[in-house]
């Protein structure tokens, strides 16, 4: 274990170059919940071959994640707010000390609203499956696609390009896994599905996590 962890800490500076400066002053904002992860950790060993989610706070506000998948074990180390450069920045942490069979990854939204091109999202999320292959070759890596939030609906059609870019990738990978909720979440004319979300229109309601549970349940046995 402590071997591979220092193989993905070489990995992470390896890759760190291509994390902007900006990185290290928002690193700051999540300081208290990586933290908050390693005291959980402390207090109780991590169980072995889990289910690791990491991302944003579509995944952080799963409140029911573990109930809706008794069967496997589940470990939820996402963070509000959360880019994936910051995934990256924290990977060390959030993801390498776990060894997770199966990481599941929600990230993109807030980058894409936050005015970062598609292009350099995408960027981070080759940057962090390269990062992952360096310690977990092995690992399936599932990305979850992202939402269309109401509250975001001018940044949808960034969504959507981002999707098909990982949707595309991961037909050359096996062990890239895309699932796609985006349609669900809409009505049959396109619109969004307003009672799937609370009153941000961003975050979700249990009506909203029942889709993801579906549509994610055949890849968590």
């Amino acid at each position: 274990m402590k071997i591979k962890l220092l193989v993905f800490c070489a990995a992470l500076l390896l890759f760190g170059t291509t994390i902007s400066a900006q990185i290290y002053e928002r690193a700051n904002l999540w300081q208290k919940e990586i933290d908050a992860f390693a005291e959980i950790d402390r207090r109780q060993t991590p169980p072995e071959k889990a289910i690791l989610f990491v991302g944003s706070s579509s995944f952080r506000g799963w409140r029911t994640l573990r109930d809706d998948f008794p069967r496997v074990k589940i470990i939820n180390r996402a963070f509000g707010g959360a880019h994936l450069e910051d995934v990256i920045f924290y990977a060390a942490q959030t993801i390498a000390p776990y060894q997770a069979q199966t990481i599941v990854v929600y990230a993109g939204d807030n980058d894409i609203a936050a005015g970062k091109s598609v292009e350099r999202v995408f960027n981070d999320w080759q940057t962090l499956v390269a990062l992952i292959r360096q310690s977990a070759p092995q690992s399936r890596i599932v990305f979850v696609s992202i939402k269309p939030s109401p509250s975001r609906r001018e940044f949808w059609s960034k969504f959507q390009q981002m999707n098909a870019l990982v949707k595309a990738q991961t037909v050359k990978d096996k062990r890239l896994i895309f699932v796609d909720i985006w349609n669900e979440m809409l009505t049959a004319n396109g619109e969004p599905r307003e009672e799937l979300y609370l009153g941000d229109r961003l975050h979700m309601k249990p009506e909203g996590y029942a889709i993801w549970r579906a549509a994610l349940a055949k890849y968590l046995k």
